[in-house]
Formats: C-alpha cells, sequence, structure tokens
C-alpha cells in the first residue's frame, strides 16, 4: 500500500488545532481529517521536537539572547508580545524581569580599580600581621602547656612543694 503524502500546511494546520490553548483530541480529529491516529501522534511529536528546539527554556538562555528579547519586544503591543512568549517559549513575567535588569545595567557604581587594588594590598598586611600575631600566640600557648605538665610530672615524682 502505497504512502499517503500530507501538504505542509495541513500538517500546521493540523498541529496548531493539537497545540494548546486548543489542544484538540487526536482522535477526534484523526476521525474528522480521516487520517490514522499514529499518523496525527507522529506529527505532533515532530513539530514539538522543532519548537522545542528553537525555543530554549529561559533558564538556559544567554544574556545576549535575553537582551536581544527585549530588543524584538520593545516596540510590540501587548497582544504582540504574548504572542511572541508564546513562540519563544518564555513566559512574561521572565520578559519583563529582562527588561528591568537592562534599564538597571547601568545603575550600579562600580569603584576605582587603583583604589580596590590598594585596599587588597592592605588587608593582606593586615592578613599577615593577624597570622604572624596568632602564630606568636600559638607557640606561648604550647610553651604555657609544656611547663603545666612539666610542673605536674614534677609533683608527681617529688611531692608537692611545702609553703613555708
Amino acid at each position: 500500500m502505497p504512502k499517503k503524502v500530507y501538504s505542509k500546511e495541513l500538517k500546521e494546520s493540523v498541529f496548531k488545532r493539537l497545540a494548546p490553548p486548543n489542544a484538540e483530541k487526536v482522535s477526534a480529529l484523526a476521525k474528522e481529517l480521516n487520517i490514522p491516529r499514529n499518523t496525527l501522534y507522529t506529527w505532533r511529536a515532530k513539530a514539538l521536537n522543532e519548537s522545542s528546539a528553537t525555543s530554549k527554556k529561559a533558564s538556559k538562555w544567554s544574556s545576549k539572547d535575553k537582551f536581544q528579547a527585549v530588543l524584538e519586544t520593545v516596540s510590540l503591543s501587548e497582544l504582540e508580545t504574548s504572542k511572541y512568549c508564546r513562540e519563544k517559549g518564555i513566559h512574561i513575567e521572565e520578559l519583563n524581569s529582562w527588561i528591568k535588569q537592562c534599564q538597571n545595567a547601568n545603575n550600579t557604581k562600580f569603584e576605582d580599580p587603583q583604589e580596590l587594588k590598594e585596599n587588597l594590598k592592605d588587608e593582606q598586611q593586615k592578613n599577615k600581621e593577624l597570622q604572624k600575631e596568632l602564630s606568636y600566640k600559638e607557640k606561648a600557648l604550647a610553651e604555657t602547656a609544656a611547663l603545666l605538665v612539666l610542673r605536674k610530672k614534677a609533683n608527681a615524682i617529688w611531692g608537692e612543694p611545702k609553703e613555708d
């Protein structure tokens, strides 16, 4: 039995009817159009794979892609923006968040690199001094502990010293 060939337009119109928000049932559409259900399932799966390949999850979008989306939607109406978001697989809230990020991008105050270097140098010097002081105190503590141990051993051998 020869394989029946369907037009691209028919496939696209069927996918639109199968995709949200319409989401008609495959079995009902198969009866109406006299197309095997397996064929419709195959078309839908292929179309979903293609659309998911073109629309990345918003969490995987690069900064450049997000900025491009902001540029592409800046002059669109609310309805057109919603359509754009559906096509790209993103939520309007995400797009609005990206718009705010773009608007606030230049609000951050940058510190002078020379001043940062000097501060880093000062902090490194302080760190070095604190390390030296800590080492000195650790040695003093070890010496005190050693003296206490020696005193205990001496007392154990010769007994407690008598007070006059």
